[in-house]
């Protein structure tokens, strides 16, 4: 038995037409036809009524439909569920994280992990957020590391998802000072600021849009520049070409040193969590074992 016969069994019986179903399956009619035929053969029973038009399912017919989708159900499980019992062993980590955390946060935190959770082996895919959502939507991942506010909440906040914090950030307007200290940009009434602007895909845009986008208008903001990632528009903050609004732990080293200081007061900084997104049903030892680790410990100050 093929199982393309059982694809081809469903077809005809969604339609009851040889030739619409053939067409589905883009196949010749007499090929189409002589598959069917073939299935009958191996079941031993005829599974269409030809004599009506459009072709009925005999009882045999009824009772095999179910068999059929339940056995491409199956099938169709076995990559996953193959996956799965490899991984309910695998001392291997499936992380996604976001660009800036990547560099910054993560490195530190796995470090204080690693004591608790017995860590061997850990696979990073760093990339901006909307892509970290989609892999963890396609399975490719256990976890995903990101920044994360209210009023811009991603697909990973749906029930679907977990999530606990691990950390704090601030998002900070940033410039390049001026001779006597004070920002080159400063974000106020008027001002005709040049804004370094993250990417529709970016996290940390969606954060800065939901929260400022009226309020940028009244300093007549501009856009001078448009990049993914917040490691390219420190650099460009630290060349002198517009603001940036920058995690605190990306940017901290060059504002303790006056490479680059605030452009506005507390009322322009967004304080984010850190948080970290898992599926509710998690597979693995050690992806477990992370995860009671990461929420049983308090939250870092």
């Amino acid at each position: 038995m093929n199982f393309i016969w059982l694809e081809d069994f469903l077809a005809l019986a969604a339609t009851g037409n040889f030739s619409r179903a053939a067409e589905e399956r883009h196949s010749s009619q007499p090929a189409f036809s002589r598959r069917i035929r073939a299935l009958e053969a191996w079941v031993g029973a005829e599974l269409f009524d030809r004599s009506t038009q459009p072709a009925r399912l005999t009882e045999v017919g009824e009772w095999f439909r179910g068999v059929a989708q339940d056995l491409l159900a199956r099938v169709s499980r076995v990559p996953g569920d193959a996956r799965r019992v490899v991984e309910a062993s695998s001392v291997t980590l499936r992380l996604a994280s976001t660009h800036a955390l990547s560099f910054t946060f993560l490195p530190r935190w796995l470090r204080n992990l690693e004591s608790a959770t017995g860590l061997e082996s850990v696979q990073l895919m760093s990339d901006v957020l909307q892509r970290c959502e989609a892999l963890m939507q396609e399975g490719k991942v256990q976890f995903v590391l990101s920044h994360a506010h209210p009023k811009a909440p991603g697909v990973l906040e749906a029930e679907t998802y977990l999530a606990t914090r691990v950390g704090d950030d601030t998002l900070i307007p940033v410039s390049m000072p001026g001779k006597k200290g004070e920002p080159r940009y400063p974000l106020r009434a008027g001002a005709g600021v040049p804004l370094l602007r993250y990417s529709e895909e970016s996290g940390l845009g969606r954060i800065i849009r939901s929260v400022f986008a009226q309020r940028l208008a009244t300093c007549a903001a501009h856009t001078v520049f448009t990049a993914h990632l917040a490691s390219v528009l420190h650099t460009m903050a630290l060349d002198g070409r517009g603001v940036a609004w920058l995690p605190r732990t990306l940017a901290e080293v060059d504002l303790e040193a006056g490479r680059l200081v605030a452009a506005g007061g507390e009322e322009w900084c967004i304080p984010v969590a850190i948080k970290l997104y898992r599926e509710r049903e998690l597979t693995g030892r050690a992806a477990e074992t992370l995860w009671h680790a990461v929420a049983g410990r308090p939250r870092p100050s």
